[in-house]
């Protein structure tokens, strides 16, 4: 190594003189830097060498020196020609805006907020203010069509969701999802693809799939992209966090790693009648949660392009999560027509929990042939740790102050370890020139072991009650192909395909001392026909068929404790259920578009609570209910009234149906419902580079399962303003007028039991990001046959 270090050194003034290097910068005539800015140098009877600018700053290596021809174009400004004479060490390049063009620019160049497409649509967060500068949780409540519901579950156009991280299954649930997402920050997300009629290469899970795209560089040379944020809520919390990327020659290497410091208060106010025949009681309970979280996301990646046509290349993605919390629930019971308080619970959990996530890949992809022949293959290989330490305190008084009862202390520790193994490999290929047929194998196994333990915790040391502790074991193997085509022929645009799955899990509880195996093959079509009426107009016609297995959480049989009469409790009996879904749609322009929809779901699985008025206890379980049904049309169009106003409107009218037998009963419930939203960007000052953004939705009351849930809200706003020339400023205001809170009840049979929760979501936040580096690489050289295997999407 000494001896290449002497060697590098001694020949490097000869280096210097093979080569003559000018660096140079070009803004407008307001000193504006130009992005794609196409810089070429030119000398008689040589070849032209490129470069492109990047935000402003531009590099070009040639191998002579002389006089030169130096050429500046970008579409909306005049082109410069001008002659140069090198060496020389900078140079300026002020270019004039062309009004002709002016209009083109801004239509070619802005990226609007919200795309459509034939089977997604696309919500650019990295152009939208409201969404910028928080988490990527936050991101999605604002997406079109994504809805959070109750019990932090996520719908997109009222079907169930599976989430995606650049086109990989994130693989987490319930809080798990949560505090993952909760700890990305949104600053690290491009867009967000809401996918509700998914093709068939992706897994048939979910009715709907959210795919998350994270910010990556195209740009040659090493370029980094910080972010940082704060938000004030109830409390202040912070994220932190770099975006890197090297690409040179045949080698590409990427990464990202962001902080996030979350601090959220979240208040619940419940209630329950137990009409209990002789002995009826109203219990009414205040809830204080306050919980803290650290979270680490990180990735690492790499693509070496092994010849003209292979690729090879790994990744890692990861994160881990240390959170801890403290509530506090006041419960006072009256019995029968008593307006005061027989008697008052005080109820205090104290918990602690760590998350850790490891992804690896390794994925290699051949372009076999000009004609669009095309093999990938990738394995995967996911580990998941987590771990809950929670302890129960609850003491009982009179009226008087007086202890009423025993006070009791419990103490339930968990660990969760889950392992998930997969393959798959994909070909693409041409047929008739005008069809494209790809085809794909995948396998995966998943092995989830949970242990859950039971301590009295009353006395000096813990006492384990074995009949309330349990070790639960859940494996699923899946093995999928698939096969789909597309093309076009005269007007029509067909896109179709059929996935066939044939999974085994199985399920044992030791403590309940039962088996649950399942076995099932399942075939699943996806269509999607285009008829192009006119240059202006089409119709399209889509269709599903999709299966929602439970998640881990949902099968996992273990009790969590809120207080000694409440508790959520998973169930392992659970069956997958299907889902239908069929839409027809009319689109002017490629801007203006109306949907008649219609989806339904068999065997619906869902939260839904047990009240027991003989013991006075009311409990949270998951049941697999008969049949759910939506209706309805969906409208979205976007309006420019002047060149500095952009609005972007969705409407959906749905006619709900819910109706399944359940428990002693049965019910039919019908609902009309309505959720919009409205997304307004304004340009302030283009030359100053501030923008401002105002967001609102608005949700009806509506139905799920045995549960009325009131209307919903939220209005945000947000200004950004660049600086620094490759820096962004963003303030936004979150939830102004605290809407976005979850009215829930339950009036089934005897039961007569609801809650109001209200999260942390009314704050402000302020964040920057900043974006360095520069190009090695030019233009020219950028634009090979093999740029599609470099920027395959990983």
């Amino acid at each position: 190594m000494k001896k290449l270090l002497i060697m590098f050194i001694l020949n490097l003034p000869f280096l210097l003189i093979a080569q003559t290097r000018i660096k140079g910068m070009v803004s407008d005539r307001s000193g504006h830097r130009l992005d794609a800015v196409t810089i070429a140098l030119s000398q008689q009877n040589n070849a032209a060498t490129y470069a492109l600018a990047d935000s402003g700053r531009f590099t070009i290596n040639t191998k002579s020196s002389g006089s030169f021809t130096l050429t500046a174009t970008l579409i909306g400004y005049k082109t410069i020609i001008k002659s140069i004479t090198l060496p020389k060490d900078t140079l300026l390049i002020i270019m004039e805006e062309t009004a002709k063009q002016l209009g083109m620019v801004t239509i070619s160049a802005a990226r609007p907020v919200i795309e459509r497409k034939i089977d997604r649509v696309v919500f650019n967060v990295e152009n939208s203010i409201v969404a910028s500068g928080g988490s990527a949780w936050d991101a999605m409540t604002k997406a079109p069509g994504v809805q959070l519901n109750s019990g932090n579950t996520l719908t997109a156009d009222r079907k169930n969701v599976t989430v995606y991280v650049d086109d990989r299954p994130l693989h987490l649930s319930g809080d798990e999802l949560t505090t993952y997402l909760q700890g990305l920050p949104s600053d690290a997300v491009s867009k967000i693809e809401v996918i509700t009629n998914p093709p068939a290469k992706y897994d048939a899970e979910g009715g709907a799939i959210i795919n998350i795209v994270t910010k990556k560089s195209k740009s040659d040379g090493l370029n980094v992209t910080l972010n940082s944020g704060y938000t004030q809520a109830t409390y202040g919390s912070y994220n932190a966090g770099a975006i890197f990327n090297y690409r040179k020659d045949k080698l590409n290497v990427f990464g990202s790693y962001n902080y996030s410091n979350r601090d959220k208060d979240y208040k619940e106010t419940d209630f329950v009648n137990y009409n209990t025949p002789g002995n009826p009681s109203f219990w009414n309970s205040d809830v204080v949660n306050h919980r803290k979280s650290a979270v680490n996301n990180y990735k690492l990646g790499a693509d070496y392009q092994l010849s003209k046509n292979q690729v090879i290349g790994f990744l890692v993605t990861g994160y881990n999560a240390a959170g801890n919390g403290h509530s506090e629930t006041n419960t006072s019971v009256a019995g029968g027509s008593n307006a005061k308080p027989d008697s008052l619970l005080h109820t205090i959990t104290n918990s602690k929990s760590n998350t850790t996530q490891i992804g690896f890949n390794a994925n290699y992809m051949l372009k076999i042939d000009t004609t669009g022949k095309s093999l990938t293959v990738d394995f995967d290989y996911l580990p998941f740790r987590s771990t809950n330490r929670q302890f129960l305190d609850n003491y009982s008084f009179l009226p008087d102050g007086s202890p009423a009862s025993t006070s009791y202390h419990i103490y339930t520790p968990t660990t969760q370890d889950i392992n998930i193994y997969s393959g798959k490999a994909d070909y693409t290929s041409k047929l008739y020139k005008r069809w494209t047929l790809t085809s794909g194998i995948k396998y995966s196994s998943i092995k989830t072991d949970n242990t859950f333990n039971y301590f009295n915790n009353a006395g000096a040391i813990p006492v384990l009650a074995s009949n309330q502790s349990d070790h639960f074991t859940y494996t699923e193997n899946t093995a999928a192909l698939y096969t789909s085509i597309n093309g076009t022929v005269g007007n029509w645009t067909f896109q179709g395909g059929l996935r066939g799955e044939y999974t085994r899990s199985q399920g044992f509880s030791a403590t309940l001392d039962s088996l649950n195996k399942r076995s099932y093959f399942k075939l699943f079509p996806t269509a999607y026909v285009i008829y192009k009426l006119n240059d202006n107009s089409d119709l399209q016609l889509t269709y599903s068929y999709r299966i929602q297995r439970p998640e881990y959480f949902r099968l996992n049989p273990f009790k969590t404790y809120v207080t000694p009469y409440s508790f959520v409790e998973g169930n392992p009996a659970l069956q997958p259920s299907f889902v239908q879904n069929i839409e027809l749609g009319y689109t002017w322009k490629k801007l203006y578009n109306i949907t008649g929809y219609y989806n339904v779901t068999h065997d619906m699985f869902t939260y839904a609570t047990v009240q027991d008025n003989v013991d006075h206890l009311l409990y949270t379980t998951q049941q697999n209910l008969g049949f759910s049904s939506n209706a309805g049309v969906r409208l979205s169009a976007p309006f420019n009234p002047t060149n500095w106003w952009e609005i972007n409107t969705t409407a959906d009218l749905s006619w709900q149906t819910e109706r399944s037998a359940y428990l002693q009963g049965s019910y039919d419930y019908h609902k009309l419902t309505f959720n919009g939203s409205i997304d307004q960007a304004f340009t302030i000052d283009k030359g100053a580079g501030l923008k401002a953004e105002l967001n609102a939705w608005y949700n009806t009351p509506h139905i799920a399962g045995i549960f009325d849930i009131d209307r919903t809200y939220d209005v945000s706003f947000g200004i950004r303003k660049t600086i620094f020339h490759d820096g962004t400023l963003k303030l936004s205001a979150g939830d102004i007028f605290y809407g976005n809170s979850f009215n829930v009840s339950s009036h089934y049979l005897n039961q007569d039991n609801g809650s109001l929760m209200r999260g942390d979501t009314r704050n402000i936040t302020l964040s920057f990001t900043y974006k360095l580096g520069k190009n090695v690489k030019d233009a020219k050289q950028r634009e090979t046959s093999n740029e599609d295997e470099k920027n395959r999407a990983r």
